[in-house]
């Protein structure tokens, strides 16, 4: 895999922000980059069978034979990177054409709010859709004292490195227990240099947001015994009620090694790409996405694959749908002839900037059904 730093030189002169045709002349390729996550957490692994699915390079089998439902002439790829923040900036940069990205992370781009506050506005992306719920992670070491989020203070933490969704939540988790930075003995890891540190000795917890079950957190369970400390106090409900992008959720019993069922913070994963991109372009791939065949793929290859069903795609979307996804839905009877797609946004957020409409809120999400995948 590319990483994100490297990119493709081949996209010169293929005009992926102008228009490509649904079906390219014999022999055209054309290269499309999904900006994911780190190798140890859940962005990856989806982002890179995404970007099988949608794949259909020249010369394929045909989609009815066996062979590629991709998008005709398109080869995707996912790169590996640091997480939502790292893949919103890529997307504002021009180098990537699409990225998985945390909701709450992307509607703050969008609207130039929260941490993007002194970034500005990013308006140029789009939704294809929520793909699933990922959680919340703060793993502890068993013995140490960390019953809730506010017993961190005086600890050895990492709370993710910069440019990753994780630190962005992680400093917004602190805050609603009373902390900050200053009060813990702050690290910036990847996930993975994160669980090794824990397992020995070196770290008190790390937070890490992903689809459960994610490898760093995977691993380390299986070399120490750990807990994943509950969101279930007061601190806990008073911030899903600020941020509304935070949904119930519980990660169940021995998704870890010895880690009984817990309680957490749930916030969607959603698939953004560049708001310039051609409308038949993004159509072809949101219908391949959705394909029968890519179900089968992303449910066999990623326990979290069994989360992404269509049904999900327009439920709660931080920014609105690119309208060649928007196209699919109202084809296929998911968005009404009277919906907006419009995001569901936190309770006191800061006016979407125009020409795109402003996010309306709704009310208080449900509780998320308790998750049965089988642990890896």
């Amino acid at each position: 895999m590319l990483g994100a730093a490297g990119g493709l030189a081949l996209l010169s002169g293929t005009g992926v922000g102008t228009g490509w045709a649904q079906t390219p002349a014999p022999g055209d390729i054309r290269f499309f980059r999904i900006a994911t996550g780190t190798t140890a957490g859940t962005y990856f692994p989806i982002g890179g069978l995404i970007a099988n699915a949608i794949s259909n390079p020249p010369g394929s089998r045909p989609c009815d034979r066996g062979g590629s439902c991709g998008v005709p002439g398109l080869i995707a790829v996912a790169q590996a990177t640091i997480g939502s923040v790292e893949n919103i900036e890529l997307m504002r940069a021009g180098t990537v054409e699409a990225g998985l990205a945390q909701a709450d992370t992307a509607y703050w781009a969008y609207t130039g709010s929260g941490p993007y506050a002194s970034k500005g506005a990013f308006t140029g992306i789009r939704s294809i859709g929520t793909l699933y719920l990922e959680a919340v992670h703060l793993v502890a070491r068993a013995a140490a004292p960390i019953e809730t989020a506010a017993d961190l203070k005086g600890k050895l933490v990492s709370v993710g490195e910069e440019g990753s969704g994780t630190l962005v939540d992680a400093r917004v988790i602190l805050d609603a227990y009373g902390l900050t930075e200053k009060d813990i003995e702050a690290r910036y890891l990847k996930p993975g240099t994160a669980g090794d540190r824990l397992a020995r000795g070196e770290l008190d917890a790390f937070f890490m947001i992903g689809g459960a079950p994610v490898g760093a957190v995977s691993d380390v369970a299986n070399r120490v015994p750990v807990r994943l400390v509950p969101f279930a106090d007061p601190a806990a409900e008073q911030l899903r009620e600020r941020q509304r992008f935070f949904k119930d959720i519980v990660i169940p019993a021995d998704t870890y090694t010895g880690v009984p069922e817990t309680p957490t913070l749930g916030v969607g994963a959603e698939l953004l790409v560049r708001a310039d991109l051609s409308p038949d372009l993004v159509y072809g791939i949101t219908r391949a996405l959705w394909h029968e065949n890519t179900r089968r793929l992303l449910a066999d290859g990623h326990p979290r694959g069994k989360s992404i069903v269509p049904e999900n795609a327009v439920s709660g979307n931080s920014v609105p749908l690119h309208p060649g996804a928007e196209r699919y839905y109202r084809e296929t009877g998911l968005l009404g002839a009277t919906a907006e797609g419009a995001p569901e946004t936190p309770a006191t957020p800061k006016s979407a900037p125009t020409p795109d409409a402003a996010p309306t809120p709704d009310a208080k999400p449900e509780p998320v059904e308790k998750r049965t995948e089988a642990k890896p």
